[in-house]
Protein backbone atom coordinates (compact mmCIF):
# COMPACT_ATOMS: atom_id res chain seq x y z
CA UNK A 1 0.00 0.00 0.00
CA UNK A 2 0.69 3.35 -0.43
CA UNK A 3 2.08 5.54 2.23
CA UNK A 4 -0.45 8.64 0.97
CA UNK A 5 -3.12 5.76 1.18
CA UNK A 6 -1.46 4.79 4.78
CA UNK A 7 -1.83 8.41 6.02
CA UNK A 8 -5.20 9.02 4.48
CA UNK A 9 -7.34 10.69 7.51
CA UNK A 10 -4.41 10.29 9.90
CA UNK A 11 -3.32 14.29 8.68
CA UNK A 12 -4.03 15.68 12.44
CA UNK A 13 -2.18 12.96 14.62
CA UNK A 14 0.85 14.33 12.90
CA UNK A 15 3.10 17.53 13.11
CA UNK A 16 2.48 19.48 10.49
CA UNK A 17 5.35 19.83 8.31
CA UNK A 18 7.83 17.71 10.39
CA UNK A 19 9.00 14.84 7.94
CA UNK A 20 12.49 14.02 7.23
CA UNK A 21 13.05 12.14 4.09
CA UNK A 22 15.77 11.33 1.45
CA UNK A 23 16.05 14.85 -0.59
CA UNK A 24 12.90 13.84 -3.06
CA UNK A 25 10.27 15.78 -3.47
CA UNK A 26 7.32 14.77 -0.35
CA UNK A 27 4.68 14.20 -2.72
CA UNK A 28 7.07 11.12 -4.25
CA UNK A 29 8.12 10.06 -0.16
CA UNK A 30 4.20 9.65 -0.25
CA UNK A 31 3.68 7.40 -3.37
CA UNK A 32 6.39 4.67 -1.74
CA UNK A 33 5.25 1.56 -0.97
CA UNK A 34 4.90 0.34 1.99
CA UNK A 35 4.70 -3.86 3.04
CA UNK A 36 3.38 -3.90 6.70
CA UNK A 37 3.21 -2.00 9.38
CA UNK A 38 4.59 -3.26 13.13
CA UNK A 39 5.49 -1.60 16.38
CA UNK A 40 7.97 -3.75 17.58
CA UNK A 41 11.38 -3.47 15.85
CA UNK A 42 12.01 -7.38 15.19
CA UNK A 43 9.05 -7.75 13.42
CA UNK A 44 10.14 -5.35 10.79
CA UNK A 45 11.11 -6.64 7.41
CA UNK A 46 11.87 -4.42 3.90
CA UNK A 47 9.59 -2.05 3.18
CA UNK A 48 7.85 -1.77 6.34
CA UNK A 49 7.08 1.31 8.05
CA UNK A 50 7.41 1.00 12.10
CA UNK A 51 5.76 3.16 14.91
CA UNK A 52 7.35 3.62 17.82
CA UNK A 53 5.20 3.76 21.00
CA UNK A 54 6.37 4.43 24.59
CA UNK A 55 4.85 1.03 26.53
CA UNK A 56 4.40 0.71 30.15
CA UNK A 57 7.54 -1.41 30.08
CA UNK A 58 9.84 -0.66 26.92
CA UNK A 59 10.25 2.20 24.39
CA UNK A 60 9.82 1.84 20.94
CA UNK A 61 11.82 4.50 19.88
CA UNK A 62 14.99 3.16 21.88
CA UNK A 63 15.08 0.71 18.78
CA UNK A 64 14.50 3.08 15.45
CA UNK A 65 18.01 2.02 14.91
CA UNK A 66 16.88 -1.68 14.97
CA UNK A 67 14.21 -1.20 13.17
CA UNK A 68 16.29 0.69 9.99
CA UNK A 69 18.80 -2.18 9.98
CA UNK A 70 15.46 -4.69 9.75
CA UNK A 71 14.42 -2.82 6.38
CA UNK A 72 11.87 -0.24 7.39
CA UNK A 73 11.03 2.68 5.25
CA UNK A 74 8.69 4.86 7.18
CA UNK A 75 9.24 5.56 10.97
CA UNK A 76 6.66 7.49 12.89
CA UNK A 77 7.80 8.59 16.23
CA UNK A 78 6.61 10.43 19.06
CA UNK A 79 8.91 11.66 20.97
CA UNK A 80 11.42 14.58 20.55
CA UNK A 81 14.88 13.35 19.13
CA UNK A 82 17.58 15.69 17.92
CA UNK A 83 18.47 15.65 14.36
CA UNK A 84 21.95 14.90 14.41
CA UNK A 85 20.08 11.37 16.21
CA UNK A 86 17.94 11.06 13.24
CA UNK A 87 20.03 11.67 10.54
CA UNK A 88 22.72 9.06 11.98
CA UNK A 89 19.88 6.76 12.30
CA UNK A 90 18.79 7.54 8.10
CA UNK A 91 22.35 6.09 7.52
CA UNK A 92 21.70 3.35 9.36
CA UNK A 93 24.39 3.95 11.71
CA UNK A 94 24.73 3.56 15.54
CA UNK A 95 25.52 6.60 17.73
CA UNK A 96 29.80 7.50 17.44
CA UNK A 97 30.13 6.09 14.13
CA UNK A 98 28.69 8.83 12.33
CA UNK A 99 32.31 10.18 11.14
CA UNK A 100 33.99 6.82 10.49
CA UNK A 101 31.52 6.29 7.43
CA UNK A 102 31.07 8.02 4.48
CA UNK A 103 27.72 10.00 3.35
CA UNK A 104 25.41 7.21 2.57
CA UNK A 105 22.51 6.92 0.64
CA UNK A 106 19.42 7.69 3.06
CA UNK A 107 16.98 4.81 2.96
CA UNK A 108 13.99 5.68 4.93
CA UNK A 109 11.72 8.85 6.38
CA UNK A 110 10.58 9.68 9.61
CA UNK A 111 7.22 11.38 10.55
CA UNK A 112 6.41 13.24 13.60
CA UNK A 113 3.45 12.30 15.21
CA UNK A 114 1.58 13.86 18.04
CA UNK A 115 0.94 10.86 19.37
CA UNK A 116 2.46 7.66 17.75
CA UNK A 117 -0.10 5.39 19.26
CA UNK A 118 -2.73 7.22 17.69
CA UNK A 119 -1.54 7.62 14.81
CA UNK A 120 -0.90 4.01 14.78
CA UNK A 121 -4.41 3.32 15.35
CA UNK A 122 -5.62 5.68 12.25
CA UNK A 123 -3.00 3.47 9.99
CA UNK A 124 -4.01 0.03 11.11
CA UNK A 125 -7.57 1.06 10.24
CA UNK A 126 -6.41 1.96 6.95
CA UNK A 127 -3.92 -0.78 6.52
CA UNK A 128 -6.93 -3.30 6.55
CA UNK A 129 -9.78 -1.39 4.51
CA UNK A 130 -11.29 -0.05 7.91
CA UNK A 131 -13.25 -3.32 7.98
CA UNK A 132 -15.23 -1.97 11.28
CA UNK A 133 -17.50 0.05 8.84
CA UNK A 134 -19.13 -3.15 6.83
CA UNK A 135 -19.88 -4.78 10.09
CA UNK A 136 -22.27 -4.08 13.19
CA UNK A 137 -19.63 -3.70 15.64
CA UNK A 138 -20.68 -3.89 19.44
CA UNK A 139 -18.47 -2.71 22.11
CA UNK A 140 -19.40 -3.55 25.82
CA UNK A 141 -17.00 -1.44 28.52
CA UNK A 142 -17.08 -1.35 32.54
CA UNK A 143 -15.06 -2.97 35.26
CA UNK A 144 -17.39 -6.40 35.68
CA UNK A 145 -19.72 -7.94 33.21
CA UNK A 146 -18.43 -7.66 30.04
CA UNK A 147 -17.18 -11.17 28.85
CA UNK A 148 -20.78 -12.50 30.38
CA UNK A 149 -22.78 -10.01 28.23
CA UNK A 150 -20.61 -10.55 25.15
CA UNK A 151 -22.22 -14.41 25.20
CA UNK A 152 -25.44 -13.88 26.18
CA UNK A 153 -25.11 -10.94 22.81
CA UNK A 154 -23.26 -13.41 21.02
CA UNK A 155 -26.22 -16.26 21.69
CA UNK A 156 -28.95 -13.59 21.28
CA UNK A 157 -27.59 -12.62 17.24
CA UNK A 158 -26.70 -16.01 16.65
CA UNK A 159 -30.49 -17.35 17.42
CA UNK A 160 -31.56 -14.32 15.01
CA UNK A 161 -29.66 -15.53 12.16
CA UNK A 162 -26.40 -13.63 12.15
CA UNK A 163 -22.96 -14.62 11.20
CA UNK A 164 -20.68 -13.27 14.51
CA UNK A 165 -17.10 -12.34 15.98
CA UNK A 166 -16.17 -12.05 19.45
CA UNK A 167 -13.34 -10.18 21.03
CA UNK A 168 -12.41 -10.61 24.55
CA UNK A 169 -10.62 -11.77 27.88
CA UNK A 170 -10.95 -15.52 27.33
CA UNK A 171 -11.01 -16.01 23.76
CA UNK A 172 -11.39 -14.39 20.46
CA UNK A 173 -13.91 -16.32 18.06
CA UNK A 174 -14.93 -16.44 14.72
CA UNK A 175 -18.40 -17.97 14.74
CA UNK A 176 -17.46 -21.29 16.63
CA UNK A 177 -13.90 -21.17 15.96
CA UNK A 178 -11.86 -20.29 19.08
CA UNK A 179 -8.06 -18.46 19.27
CA UNK A 180 -5.95 -17.37 21.75
CA UNK A 181 -6.94 -14.09 23.46
CA UNK A 182 -3.20 -12.36 24.73
CA UNK A 183 -5.16 -9.46 25.88
CA UNK A 184 -8.84 -8.15 26.09
CA UNK A 185 -8.26 -5.79 23.51
CA UNK A 186 -5.33 -6.19 21.19
CA UNK A 187 -3.00 -3.19 19.66
CA UNK A 188 -4.42 -1.35 17.34
CA UNK A 189 -2.89 -3.60 14.09
CA UNK A 190 -4.14 -6.71 15.82
CA UNK A 191 -7.40 -5.29 15.98
CA UNK A 192 -7.90 -4.37 12.64
CA UNK A 193 -6.97 -7.52 11.29
CA UNK A 194 -8.95 -9.39 13.70
CA UNK A 195 -11.66 -7.33 12.34
CA UNK A 196 -11.02 -7.83 8.54
CA UNK A 197 -10.41 -11.80 9.04
CA UNK A 198 -14.09 -11.74 10.76
CA UNK A 199 -15.52 -9.73 7.80
CA UNK A 200 -13.62 -11.69 5.55
CA UNK A 201 -15.16 -14.98 6.92
CA UNK A 202 -18.82 -13.67 6.66
CA UNK A 203 -19.30 -11.93 10.14
CA UNK A 204 -22.18 -9.64 9.99
CA UNK A 205 -21.76 -8.64 13.47
CA UNK A 206 -18.62 -8.15 16.22
CA UNK A 207 -19.10 -7.90 19.68
CA UNK A 208 -15.73 -7.06 21.43
CA UNK A 209 -15.09 -6.18 25.21
CA UNK A 210 -13.07 -2.75 25.17
CA UNK A 211 -10.85 -2.80 28.48
CA UNK A 212 -9.99 1.22 29.55
CA UNK A 213 -6.36 -0.16 28.87
CA UNK A 214 -6.77 -0.12 25.18
CA UNK A 215 -9.40 3.49 25.07
CA UNK A 216 -6.68 5.14 27.43
CA UNK A 217 -4.36 4.05 24.76
CA UNK A 218 -6.48 4.55 21.30
CA UNK A 219 -6.12 1.16 20.44
CA UNK A 220 -9.83 1.02 19.06
CA UNK A 221 -9.57 4.38 17.56
CA UNK A 222 -10.13 4.74 14.03
CA UNK A 223 -13.69 2.28 14.68
CA UNK A 224 -16.86 2.52 14.13
CA UNK A 225 -19.01 1.14 16.87
CA UNK A 226 -22.81 0.88 15.94
CA UNK A 227 -23.58 -0.20 19.99
CA UNK A 228 -22.12 0.31 23.07
CA UNK A 229 -22.51 -0.90 26.54
CA UNK A 230 -21.41 0.56 30.10
CA UNK A 231 -21.61 -2.28 32.33
CA UNK A 232 -20.45 -0.40 35.66
CA UNK A 233 -17.07 1.39 37.15
CA UNK A 234 -15.56 0.08 40.46
CA UNK A 235 -12.47 -0.15 42.05
CA UNK A 236 -9.63 -1.27 39.45
CA UNK A 237 -6.30 -0.75 37.10
CA UNK A 238 -5.08 2.18 39.16
CA UNK A 239 -1.85 1.01 38.93
CA UNK A 240 -2.42 2.09 35.69
CA UNK A 241 -4.83 4.40 35.77
CA UNK A 242 -3.81 6.00 39.02
CA UNK A 243 -7.34 7.85 39.95
CA UNK A 244 -10.90 7.18 39.32
CA UNK A 245 -11.66 9.79 37.71
CA UNK A 246 -9.19 8.67 35.02
CA UNK A 247 -10.67 5.64 35.04
CA UNK A 248 -14.02 6.87 34.11
CA UNK A 249 -12.71 9.35 31.69
CA UNK A 250 -10.89 6.52 29.83
CA UNK A 251 -14.33 4.68 29.61
CA UNK A 252 -15.87 7.48 28.47
CA UNK A 253 -13.94 7.79 25.39
CA UNK A 254 -16.15 4.96 23.97
CA UNK A 255 -19.11 6.81 24.06
CA UNK A 256 -17.95 10.58 23.90
CA UNK A 257 -15.49 9.72 20.73
CA UNK A 258 -16.37 6.67 19.31
CA UNK A 259 -19.46 5.73 18.75
CA UNK A 260 -21.39 6.63 15.63
CA UNK A 261 -23.90 8.94 15.93
CA UNK A 262 -26.17 7.22 14.49
CA UNK A 263 -25.52 3.99 17.14
CA UNK A 264 -26.81 3.25 20.81
CA UNK A 265 -25.94 3.85 24.23
CA UNK A 266 -26.84 1.16 26.87
CA UNK A 267 -25.89 2.37 29.91
CA UNK A 268 -26.61 0.55 33.72
CA UNK A 269 -28.58 3.37 35.40
CA UNK A 270 -27.98 2.13 38.97
CA UNK A 271 -24.32 2.41 39.26
CA UNK A 272 -22.84 5.61 40.05
CA UNK A 273 -20.32 6.44 37.14
CA UNK A 274 -23.41 5.01 34.73
CA UNK A 275 -25.52 8.02 36.17
CA UNK A 276 -23.03 10.39 35.42
CA UNK A 277 -22.12 9.07 31.89
CA UNK A 278 -26.12 8.92 30.96
CA UNK A 279 -25.77 13.13 31.97
CA UNK A 280 -22.78 13.39 30.21
CA UNK A 281 -24.19 12.14 27.08
CA UNK A 282 -27.06 14.10 26.98
CA UNK A 283 -25.05 17.36 27.49
CA UNK A 284 -22.37 16.78 25.50
CA UNK A 285 -23.50 14.07 22.85
CA UNK A 286 -27.07 15.26 22.02
CA UNK A 287 -26.91 14.18 18.36
CA UNK A 288 -26.44 10.71 19.47
CA UNK A 289 -29.79 8.48 18.35
CA UNK A 290 -30.38 6.21 20.97
CA UNK A 291 -29.57 5.96 24.71
CA UNK A 292 -30.84 3.04 27.35
CA UNK A 293 -30.96 2.77 30.34
CA UNK A 294 -31.17 -0.39 32.36
CA UNK A 295 -31.06 -1.14 36.41
CA UNK A 296 -33.46 -2.31 39.16
CA UNK A 297 -33.91 1.45 40.26
CA UNK A 298 -34.37 5.13 39.49
CA UNK A 299 -37.12 4.11 36.29
CA UNK A 300 -34.36 2.64 34.13
CA UNK A 301 -36.37 2.30 30.35
CA UNK A 302 -35.15 -1.70 30.75
CA UNK A 303 -35.70 -3.24 34.56
CA UNK A 304 -36.45 -6.31 36.18
CA UNK A 305 -39.72 -7.88 38.41
CA UNK A 306 -40.14 -10.84 40.08
CA UNK A 307 -36.49 -12.64 40.38
CA UNK A 308 -36.18 -15.79 41.42
CA UNK A 309 -32.72 -16.47 41.66
CA UNK A 310 -31.43 -20.25 42.44
CA UNK A 311 -27.93 -22.39 41.92
CA UNK A 312 -30.26 -23.99 38.67
CA UNK A 313 -30.54 -19.95 37.16
CA UNK A 314 -32.55 -17.19 37.34
CA UNK A 315 -36.29 -16.57 36.10
CA UNK A 316 -37.77 -12.82 36.01
CA UNK A 317 -39.74 -10.81 34.03
CA UNK A 318 -38.31 -8.18 32.04
CA UNK A 319 -39.95 -4.69 31.59
CA UNK A 320 -39.69 -2.62 28.50
CA UNK A 321 -42.53 0.06 27.85
CA UNK A 322 -44.72 -1.20 30.16
CA UNK A 323 -44.61 -4.43 28.40
CA UNK A 324 -43.23 -7.77 30.26
CA UNK A 325 -41.50 -10.65 28.66
CA UNK A 326 -40.50 -13.91 30.61
CA UNK A 327 -36.60 -14.43 30.76
CA UNK A 328 -35.06 -17.75 31.88
CA UNK A 329 -31.68 -18.22 31.84
CA UNK A 330 -29.10 -20.78 33.22
CA UNK A 331 -26.66 -17.93 34.38
CA UNK A 332 -26.14 -17.61 38.67
CA UNK A 333 -26.63 -14.61 40.28
CA UNK A 334 -28.59 -11.16 40.30
CA UNK A 335 -25.42 -9.63 38.58
CA UNK A 336 -26.44 -11.57 35.67
CA UNK A 337 -29.33 -10.36 35.65
CA UNK A 338 -28.09 -7.11 35.25
CA UNK A 339 -25.91 -8.54 32.22
CA UNK A 340 -29.23 -9.84 30.73
CA UNK A 341 -30.60 -6.72 30.57
CA UNK A 342 -27.86 -5.11 28.96
CA UNK A 343 -27.56 -7.36 26.29
CA UNK A 344 -31.33 -7.05 25.90
CA UNK A 345 -31.00 -3.05 25.22
CA UNK A 346 -28.29 -3.63 22.45
CA UNK A 347 -30.52 -6.24 20.61
CA UNK A 348 -33.50 -3.79 20.91
CA UNK A 349 -31.44 -0.87 19.81
CA UNK A 350 -30.25 -3.02 16.62
CA UNK A 351 -34.00 -4.35 16.30
CA UNK A 352 -34.06 -7.67 17.11
CA UNK A 353 -37.18 -9.47 18.05
CA UNK A 354 -38.15 -10.61 21.22
CA UNK A 355 -38.50 -14.04 19.94
CA UNK A 356 -35.07 -14.35 18.97
CA UNK A 357 -33.58 -12.21 22.76
CA UNK A 358 -35.76 -14.74 24.84
CA UNK A 359 -34.39 -17.64 22.83
CA UNK A 360 -30.54 -16.40 22.56
CA UNK A 361 -30.37 -15.55 26.60
CA UNK A 362 -31.74 -19.37 27.46
CA UNK A 363 -29.69 -21.24 24.98
CA UNK A 364 -26.62 -19.54 26.96
CA UNK A 365 -24.52 -21.84 28.29
CA UNK A 366 -22.19 -20.77 31.40
CA UNK A 367 -19.32 -18.76 31.02
CA UNK A 368 -15.62 -20.64 31.27
CA UNK A 369 -14.51 -19.00 34.57
CA UNK A 370 -17.64 -17.23 35.94
CA UNK A 371 -19.47 -18.84 38.48
CA UNK A 372 -18.15 -22.25 36.53
CA UNK A 373 -19.59 -25.13 38.62
CA UNK A 374 -17.14 -28.40 38.87
CA UNK A 375 -19.56 -31.23 39.91
CA UNK A 376 -18.01 -34.80 39.84
CA UNK A 377 -20.93 -35.98 42.30
CA UNK A 378 -19.48 -34.20 46.13
CA UNK A 379 -21.96 -33.12 47.99
CA UNK A 380 -21.10 -29.95 48.03
CA UNK A 381 -21.32 -26.67 45.66
CA UNK A 382 -17.94 -25.62 44.01
CA UNK A 383 -17.34 -22.97 41.69
CA UNK A 384 -14.42 -20.93 40.49
CA UNK A 385 -15.04 -17.49 38.82
CA UNK A 386 -12.79 -14.21 37.75
CA UNK A 387 -13.25 -12.24 40.62
CA UNK A 388 -10.67 -10.54 40.88
CA UNK A 389 -11.64 -7.05 42.46
CA UNK A 390 -13.49 -5.74 45.91
CA UNK A 391 -16.74 -4.90 43.65
CA UNK A 392 -16.72 -8.55 41.37
CA UNK A 393 -15.58 -10.60 44.68
CA UNK A 394 -18.45 -8.78 46.72
CA UNK A 395 -21.03 -9.60 44.02
CA UNK A 396 -19.51 -13.35 43.67
CA UNK A 397 -20.24 -14.22 47.40
CA UNK A 398 -23.76 -12.33 47.88
CA UNK A 399 -24.54 -14.39 45.22
CA UNK A 400 -23.87 -17.34 46.89
CA UNK A 401 -25.45 -15.82 49.92
CA UNK A 402 -28.61 -15.09 47.93
CA UNK A 403 -29.17 -18.44 46.46
CA UNK A 404 -27.72 -20.53 49.65
CA UNK A 405 -31.22 -22.37 51.43
CA UNK A 406 -30.71 -23.77 55.15
CA UNK A 407 -29.91 -27.32 54.89
CA UNK A 408 -30.23 -30.29 57.71
CA UNK A 409 -27.11 -31.96 58.97
CA UNK A 410 -27.15 -34.18 61.72
CA UNK A 411 -30.62 -33.83 62.56
CA UNK A 412 -30.14 -30.20 62.94
CA UNK A 413 -31.05 -26.95 61.31
CA UNK A 414 -27.99 -25.41 60.12
CA UNK A 415 -26.94 -22.82 57.56
CA UNK A 416 -24.34 -24.38 55.14
CA UNK A 417 -21.03 -22.02 55.54
CA UNK A 418 -18.80 -20.91 52.24
CA UNK A 419 -15.75 -21.26 51.85
CA UNK A 420 -13.42 -18.92 50.16
CA UNK A 421 -10.13 -19.28 48.30
CA UNK A 422 -8.36 -16.07 47.08
CA UNK A 423 -5.70 -13.72 46.75
CA UNK A 424 -4.77 -10.65 44.76
CA UNK A 425 -2.04 -10.21 41.52
CA UNK A 426 1.30 -8.51 42.09
CA UNK A 427 2.50 -5.68 40.42
CA UNK A 428 -1.09 -4.30 39.87
CA UNK A 429 -3.66 -1.69 42.34
CA UNK A 430 -1.92 -2.42 45.84
CA UNK A 431 -5.34 -0.50 46.86
CA UNK A 432 -7.78 -2.95 46.65
CA UNK A 433 -6.25 -5.61 48.52
CA UNK A 434 -7.41 -4.65 51.99
CA UNK A 435 -10.70 -3.87 50.39
CA UNK A 436 -11.16 -7.50 48.99
CA UNK A 437 -9.64 -8.92 52.65
CA UNK A 438 -12.38 -7.10 54.20
CA UNK A 439 -15.10 -8.53 51.71
CA UNK A 440 -13.95 -12.20 51.94
CA UNK A 441 -13.87 -11.95 55.54
CA UNK A 442 -17.42 -10.26 55.84
CA UNK A 443 -19.31 -12.22 53.74
CA UNK A 444 -17.67 -15.55 53.47
CA UNK A 445 -17.94 -18.34 56.83
CA UNK A 446 -14.73 -19.39 55.89
CA UNK A 447 -11.26 -17.74 54.13
CA UNK A 448 -8.11 -19.18 53.07
CA UNK A 449 -5.81 -16.36 51.42
CA UNK A 450 -3.57 -17.32 48.92
CA UNK A 451 -1.50 -16.55 46.00
CA UNK A 452 -3.20 -15.42 42.83
CA UNK A 453 -0.28 -13.86 40.25
CA UNK A 454 1.89 -12.86 42.66
CA UNK A 455 4.74 -11.75 39.35
CA UNK A 456 7.62 -10.10 40.52
CA UNK A 457 6.24 -9.20 44.37
CA UNK A 458 6.67 -11.84 47.16
CA UNK A 459 3.28 -13.75 47.97
CA UNK A 460 3.82 -13.10 51.16
CA UNK A 461 3.86 -8.78 51.35
CA UNK A 462 0.74 -9.79 49.04
CA UNK A 463 -1.00 -11.58 51.27
CA UNK A 464 0.13 -9.27 54.70
CA UNK A 465 -1.58 -6.30 52.82
CA UNK A 466 -4.83 -8.43 51.71
CA UNK A 467 -4.89 -9.48 55.49
CA UNK A 468 -4.81 -5.98 56.72
CA UNK A 469 -8.77 -5.62 55.95
CA UNK A 470 -9.43 -8.51 57.84
CA UNK A 471 -12.67 -7.80 59.46
CA UNK A 472 -12.84 -11.09 61.45
CA UNK A 473 -10.75 -13.47 62.50
CA UNK A 474 -12.29 -15.98 59.75
CA UNK A 475 -9.48 -17.07 58.09
CA UNK A 476 -6.51 -19.01 57.49
CA UNK A 477 -2.80 -18.29 55.12
CA UNK A 478 -1.48 -20.78 52.91
CA UNK A 479 0.53 -19.26 49.96
CA UNK A 480 0.46 -22.22 47.86
CA UNK A 481 -2.30 -21.89 45.94
CA UNK A 482 -3.20 -25.54 45.28
CA UNK A 483 -2.81 -26.83 48.74
CA UNK A 484 -5.50 -23.67 49.57
CA UNK A 485 -7.85 -25.17 47.12
CA UNK A 486 -7.12 -28.55 48.69
CA UNK A 487 -7.65 -27.33 52.12
CA UNK A 488 -10.93 -25.78 51.32
CA UNK A 489 -12.30 -29.03 49.53
CA UNK A 490 -11.42 -31.20 53.09
CA UNK A 491 -12.96 -28.29 55.16
CA UNK A 492 -15.98 -28.76 52.87
CA UNK A 493 -19.46 -30.36 54.55
CA UNK A 494 -22.59 -31.66 52.81
CA UNK A 495 -24.29 -28.08 51.67
CA UNK A 496 -21.84 -25.65 51.56
CA UNK A 497 -20.19 -23.86 48.97
CA UNK A 498 -16.24 -23.43 48.06
CA UNK A 499 -15.44 -20.58 45.94
CA UNK A 500 -12.33 -20.14 44.34
CA UNK A 501 -11.64 -16.83 42.87
CA UNK A 502 -9.87 -14.55 40.87
CA UNK A 503 -7.93 -16.72 38.36
CA UNK A 504 -11.04 -18.16 36.97
CA UNK A 505 -10.52 -19.48 33.00
CA UNK A 506 -6.72 -18.52 33.17
CA UNK A 507 -4.31 -21.93 32.90
CA UNK A 508 -1.35 -20.48 34.09
CA UNK A 509 0.56 -18.94 37.07
CA UNK A 510 2.69 -15.94 36.67
CA UNK A 511 5.73 -15.80 39.51
CA UNK A 512 8.80 -14.37 39.56
CA UNK A 513 8.64 -13.54 35.57
CA UNK A 514 7.99 -17.15 34.74
CA UNK A 515 4.71 -18.43 33.62
CA UNK A 516 3.62 -22.03 35.28
CA UNK A 517 0.60 -24.37 33.97
CA UNK A 518 -2.03 -23.73 36.49
CA UNK A 519 -5.93 -24.23 36.47
CA UNK A 520 -8.24 -23.51 39.38
CA UNK A 521 -10.73 -25.56 37.40
CA UNK A 522 -8.14 -28.65 36.90
CA UNK A 523 -6.59 -28.15 41.02
CA UNK A 524 -10.07 -28.24 42.18
CA UNK A 525 -11.54 -30.92 40.11
CA UNK A 526 -8.76 -33.32 41.14
CA UNK A 527 -8.71 -32.35 44.75
CA UNK A 528 -12.44 -33.59 45.01
CA UNK A 529 -11.65 -36.66 43.19
CA UNK A 530 -8.99 -37.23 45.95
CA UNK A 531 -11.28 -36.89 48.67
CA UNK A 532 -13.90 -38.75 46.94
CA UNK A 533 -11.81 -41.85 46.55
CA UNK A 534 -10.40 -41.49 50.33
CA UNK A 535 -13.89 -41.49 51.70
CA UNK A 536 -14.68 -45.06 49.71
Amino acid sequence: MKLRELLSGCGDTFREGEWLHDGQAEEDVRDMEISGVVYDSRKVKEGYMFVAIKGERVDGHNFIHDAIRNGARAIVLEREIRTTELEIARRNLSPGMEHSMEQSEIQSCFLHAKNSRRSLACIASNLYKRPSEWMTLIGITGTNGKTTTTYILKSILETWGKDVGLVGTIQYMIGDVAYPAPHTTPESPEFQALLKDMYSSGCTHVISEVSSHALAQYRVDNTRFRAAVFTNLTRDHLDFHRTMEDYFRAKERLFLQLLDREGAAIINSDDTYGKRLHFELLSKNPELRDILTYGLKNGADISASDIDLSFSGIRFNLIYRNEKHEILSGLVGLHNVYNIMSAVGVALSQGIPWSAITEGIAKTANVKGRFETVDVGQGFLAAIDYAHTEDALSRLLETAREVLAGKRRNGKEISPRIITVFGCGGDRDRGKRPRMGAVATKLSNFVIITSDNPRSEEPHDIIREIEQGAVRKNYVIEPDRGEAISQAVKAAHKGDIVLIAGKGHENYQEIKGSMYRFSDREVLEAAIKERLGNEK
